[in-house]
């Protein structure tokens, strides 16, 4: 069973040197029909204007990962973690009993695009943790490249929660497969291009919840980036 969530669907907060569509509820953007899928409780496709960005906030209990499509986003956090983020990085925050942290364009000049996504932990409390690493193109090109996962495995960053997220850059005659275990839910998020998910055609921002398929296949890519969630119910 497939259930698509359109771009042009998702909630909206434009703020002028901030655009945010944002998949489930959040913010002042509430629908109680999609409050996430799982664990998986934010996709946030944000575009931030050259210069700005958010400034000093707090989190905990979350596992939140982010995912640059183009630009350069710079983090700072209470812990002493600084860093740059560009195409291919991939960045997890653990909030943990809690953790303060900023996210700023990291250019004077161009924009900053990139995914915002917050997992729920499998237990709360805890230590913040930090971590990021870089994935080159070629790894996610015409497959999917484990990013992030509940042990860390394939050299992916370490949440904390069953559940897995696949990268893959997928075009022209690319056909991909990803092998779904029973009681576990497929959830695609089309981050650039258009590909058919399991024979449904989708564009950039929209995403699709995939259950009691044995399979989640991608076909006919036109310069596509994915994420693959694969999460417990």
């Amino acid at each position: 069973m497939l259930k698509v969530r359109k771009a042009e669907d998702r909630g909206v907060a434009n703020f002028g040197w901030l655009d945010s569509k944002h998949t489930f509820s959040f913010g002042h953007y509430q629908d109680p029909a999609h409050m996430g899928v799982g664990p998986l409780r934010v996709i946030n496709e944000d575009r931030v204007a050259a210069g700005r960005g958010f400034d000093s906030h707090g989190h905990r209990d979350m596992e939140i990962i982010s995912y640059v499509l183009d630009g350069a986003l710079e983090h700072k956090d209470s812990m002493g973690n600084g860093s740059v983020l560009r195409h291919g990085d991939v960045q997890r925050m653990s909030a943990g009993k809690g953790v303060v942290h900023s996210e700023f364009n990291g250019s004077r000049t161009d924009p900053v695009h990139f995914l915002q996504i917050w997992i729920q932990p499998d237990e709360i409390g805890g230590p913040a943790g930090y971590e990021e690493k870089h994935f080159d193109a070629a790894s996610k090109t015409g497959q999917l490249r484990l990013v992030a996962s509940k042990d860390g495995r394939e050299g992916s960053v370490t949440i904390r929660q069953n559940a897995a997220i696949y990268a893959g850059i997928l075009g022209g005659d690319d056909a991909v497969s990803f092998p779904l275990q029973p009681g576990r839910i497929g959830y695609v998020h089309v981050a650039l291009g258009s590909v058919s998910v399991n024979g449904v055609a989708l564009k950039a921002g929209d995403a699709v919840r995939i259950d009691d398929e044995a399979t989640v296949n991608f076909a006919d890519a036109t310069d596509a980036e994915v994420l693959l969630f694969d999460l417990p119910r």
